[in-house]
């Protein structure tokens, strides 16, 4: 594929190109409004439904995020394989990732629909052995229970898709996981209530886009092999923004999970502090449940790039009036997050 110039005077009209489905014809991706995979939100601008449950058992607030849309739920999953990807951007920092007894709660979801069966648990770590991560979290005792694969998508099949960079605006080579990307397959996005030192916030849709990517082995001798992640972080804080939107319609969660029992703050996604919130946000619609979460934290959704982008291209609901909240009033339990001292930096998206 050839790379195509663009000088930074025409970024403005690319990106108001791809919001009317420009970026559909040049990469594939299906335009705001077409059909999107059964791995992608089915949500279109509407009204759409988020579940908001408070406590303080970390299980039991995920089981009922997940309760109010069971039907919903066991018809979207019908018999297709389930994936849960959590969010390991750390093999060994407990507080930057998906804990088990999230994962318990939707597993035990799950079983309470009918589905025991031709599910896993998926991942490819930002730094580390993935299953080594799995081990420290206490993932495998969720097999003594449940009937669940754990997977490391890193040894698995990869298809090749194409992200912006910053740098030079190019689009680059990325390997993606064909198990992600598979319209055919049902993902859960086990995500975690973080702030992030790029993007502001970290929620359920970054925890797919930015886990698809593969990583090599580290070699026997030691040496870190090529990481595709570092490539779809596209350089910079633009070129982060406008990845997570591209990708959006192909890797947009079918189902939204953000637990927010113990959230982080400040320099996020690995080096923030701990906030003791107790929330737990669910939803078919992915980016109400990013938006439900973002007004959590205290957030302004005006400063979160590529959640603003994948409004504006329809992609879910974004406006708060047009969100239906089932359980806790969100202006009850508004946390104000403290966000990472780059934060003015990081607006550099909106240029």
């Amino acid at each position: 594929m050839e790379a195509v110039t663009m000088d930074s005077s025409n970024r403005r009209t690319f990106l108001k190109s791809a919001l009317a489905g420009g970026m559909a014809a040049a990469w594939g991706i299906p335009a705001p409004g077409a059909a999107l995979g059964a791995s992608a939100s089915a949500a279109v601008p509407g009204n759409s439904r988020v579940a908001l449950m408070t406590g303080g058992n970390r299980m039991e607030n995920i089981f009922n995020a997940l309760k109010p849309f069971s039907e919903e739920i066991k018809k979207a999953v019908g018999d297709r394989p389930v994936v849960i990807k959590p969010n390991n951007v750390s093999i060994d920092l407990p507080l930057s990732a998906s804990h088990a007894d999230c994962l318990a709660g939707i597993l035990e979801f799950l079983k309470s629909i009918g589905r025991t069966g031709k599910i896993c648990i998926a991942e490819s770590a930002a730094n580390g052995p993935t299953l080594e991560g799995f081990q420290n979290y206490g993932y495998f005792d969720l097999k003594k229970k449940y009937t669940v694969d754990f997977v490391d998508l890193d040894d698995q099949p990869v298809d090749t898709v194409y992200t912006l960079s910053d740098e030079d605006f190019h689009p680059h080579a990325v390997r993606m996981s064909r198990l992600l990307l598979d319209p055919e397959t049902f993902v859960i996005s086990a995500a975690v209530m973080k702030t992030h030192d790029l993007v502001v916030a970290t929620l359920s849709l970054k925890n797919i886009v930015f886990g698809a990517p593969i990583k090599d082995k580290v070699s026997r001798g030691g040496r870190e092999g090529r990481s595709d992640k570092r490539i779809n972080h596209g350089g910079g804080i633009k070129g982060v923004n406008y990845s997570l939107f591209t990708h959006a319609p192909r890797l947009g969660p079918g189902l939204a999970v953000i637990d927010g029992f113990e959230g982080m703050e400040g320099h996020g996604p690995t080096g923030g502090t701990a906030v003791d919130h107790k929330v737990a946000v669910a939803s078919l619609d992915w980016l109400a449940a990013d938006r439900t979460a973002v007004e959590l934290m205290g957030i302004d959704f005006a400063d979160i790039g590529y959640l603003n982008y994948c409004a504006q291209a329809g992609l879910g609901q974004a406006d708060l009036s047009k969100i239906e909240i089932i359980g806790e009033r969100v202006q009850d339990h508004v946390k104000k997050y403290k966000l990472a001292d780059n934060i003015q930096e990081q607006m550099i998206w909106k240029a």
